[in-house]
């Protein structure tokens, strides 16, 4: 993908590089076989909360590969259990602000214009931050080619509008459109927990009047 699907002088977007050492066959090998091990305890789960099951299959199903969402969902989720928490992913992920805490992580996609991008969503009391579940391959303005994570950070005194929505003929597929002060657009989908993010983001932008009165009720 090139640079321009990813930055185009966005100011919220940011492409942070996966170190060499964080590129080895060995550690997708122990995610594929983790996922492997996984799969039928994932079956068994789902049968029994079926809710969930079709909320985390739409989640899955979104990415044009299901196989590479559940791997990201796994890689994700390894990577929550080595660091400590969500809380300590987001620290190592966006570095808090002073004063600022997280709270509530959401698995979810962001929309671009090379396609929806897998991974999550952090609100905090002073922002909204996505982070793609796995290093995508990135192509630089001179060929060569990266492998970076895909961020959006947003300070939440800057939104303009944050709108829910859903899909007049498939009420099932939900989105939270978000518009800046500055005019940029996002739209974060598949959520495996959509009502629950959108009521966290709501709370959060109580905290700040001009903002949450842009915010349109589902």
């Amino acid at each position: 993908m090139s640079s321009d699907n990813y930055n185009n002088n966005n100011p919220y977007l940011r492409l942070t590089p996966l170190p060499a050492s964080g590129i080895s066959g060995g550690s997708w090998g122990e995610i594929c076989e983790m996922l492997n091990r996984c799969g039928k305890r994932f079956e068994d789960a789902t049968r029994k909360a079926e809710c969930l099951a079709d909320n985390v299959w739409h989640h899955l199903r979104i990415s044009p590969r299901l196989s590479d969402a559940a791997m990201a969902k796994i890689a994700q989720g390894t990577k929550v259990f080595t660091e400590g928490g969500y809380e300590k992913v987001f620290q190592q992920e966006f570095h808090k602000l002073a004063g600022e805490k997280l709270l509530k992580a959401y698995a979810c996609y962001v929309s671009t214009s090379s396609g929806p991008v897998i991974g999550t969503l952090y609100i905090s009391t002073q922002r909204m931050a996505f982070c793609s579940d796995y290093p995508l391959s990135h192509y630089s303005s001179s060929g060569q080619q990266e492998w970076v994570y895909f961020k959006v950070v947003m300070d939440l005194d800057q939104l303009r509008t944050v709108n829910p929505s859903a899909n007049r003929w498939n009420p099932s597929e939900k989105f939270i459109h978000v518009v800046t002060r500055d005019g940029y657009e996002f739209w974060f989908m598949g959520f495996i927990s959509y009502d629950k993010a959108l009521k966290t983001l709501t709370e959060a932008l109580r905290r700040f009047p001009d903002t949450s009165g842009g915010l349109v009720p589902v």
